[in-house]
């Protein structure tokens, strides 16, 4: 397997208030960086449906819910917070002192 791309930064601590998202771009994908109960998250900023910005949605605890639709997401893991819904990617996010770093997509848990 191939080397995984490196974290990078995507913001500072900062500027994701709580209960807010963050439209930014990791090694050319957009995405949705949210901050819920102290813990960033990074998803797919394109919704499934029909392409909606994610990033300009609505966060309630957890869950992203697109602005077109209301198509929904847990930030957490990707997946619907519904059966049988599409998922979006999830990305590996860190902090390292005032600097939110993401990295490449999260791994399934097995």
């Amino acid at each position: 397997m191939g080397k995984q791309p490196p974290f990078v930064k995507a913001a500072e601590v900062g500027e994701i208030p709580e209960g807010t998202v963050k439209h930014i771009l990791v090694h050319d994908k957009p995405m949705a960086l949210c901050r819920v109960e102290g813990k960033f998250y990074a998803i797919n900023a394109i919704c499934p449906h029909m392409g909606g910005p994610l990033a300009n949605g609505r966060l309630k605890n957890h869950v992203l819910a697109c602005p077109w639709h209301d198509w929904t997401f847990d930030v957490r893991t990707g997946q619907p917070d519904h059966p049988g819904g599409h998922s979006v990617s999830t990305y590996e996010v860190r902090v390292e002192g005032n600097d939110v770093l993401v990295g490449w997509l999260k791994r399934s848990p097995s």
